[in-house]
């Protein structure tokens, strides 16, 4: 579970994210949308105890990431939108690495099943200089798998990935979902966050615009009846150049 309460982050006069509320339950895939600038990074990066907030709380998994750090962080992935790889490890030795950082005692029989779903078995041997972006990408996730978190927090995951690599990752994403986890998925590809998740967070100018399942946000604005989620998007942000 994730829960964040009053979360607002302060750059000098500047308000990145202002008093900022929402909880993702068991099971649940929040969809994190806003235009560039509206403080979805900022979000992300407090969630995942990069950013420490200016004011608020955040929990992961019942613990409060300020004052139990290494029990939230031991319960949660965070998958930034670019990969950050050990240029000299190859993809197996990545997987054993963070097996030993988050004390996995059933490493040896997770690798094989996650290499196999994420299609980078036949790169296990592989540097992270000979695999392609999307390749890249699907070694970061797998490493965030491991430890099989029970939040999980995603930035933009289909970057690079082709159809294939595309059409895995949804299913992924789905069936960690139906495991348990918490999900939190930041993408500007609107069609993704309307396919995958079951409500969605609009930022705008650092504030919450709306929140809840799409039908839900729809429903309390008559205006925007029988739209889908790009119109509903360009309309609660109201400022369709940015996007």
């Amino acid at each position: 579970m994730i829960e964040v309460s009053g979360l607002t982050k302060l750059y000098g006069d500047v308000v990145a994210v202002d008093d900022l509320s929402f909880r993702v339950g068991p099971g649940e895939v929040m969809g994190l949308v806003g235009p560039n600038g509206a403080g979805k990074t900022t979000t992300l990066r407090s969630l995942a105890g990069i950013i420490i907030p200016t004011r608020g709380s955040i929990r992961i998994a019942g613990a409060d990431l300020a004052t139990a750090p290494r029990r939230a962080k031991a319960a949660l992935a965070f998958i930034p939108d670019e990969p950050q790889l050990f240029e000299y490890l190859t993809v197996s030795e990545h997987l054993r690495f963070i097996a030993r950082l988050y004390q996995v005692g059933d490493a040896a029989a997770r690798v094989g099943p996650l290499l196999a779903e994420l299609d980078l078995l036949d790169k296990r041997d592989a540097l992270p200089a000979e695999l392609s972006r999307g390749m890249r990408q699907k070694l970061a996730i797998a490493c965030g798998l491991l430890h099989s978190p029970s939040a999980l927090i995603l930035d933009e995951p289909l970057t690079g990935l082709d159809p294939a690599g595309i059409r895995k990752m949804k299913a992924t994403v789905a069936h960690r979902a139906r495991g348990g986890a918490a999900v939190v998925l930041s993408s500007h590809l609107l069609h993704l966050v309307e396919e995958l998740c079951t409500q969605i967070l609009v930022l705008h100018r650092g504030r919450r615009v709306a929140y809840g399942p799409i039908a839900s946000i729809i429903a309390e604005r008559p205006e925007l009846a029988g739209r889908g989620l790009e119109d509903v998007f360009l309309a609660l942000t109201g400022d369709p150049a940015r996007t």
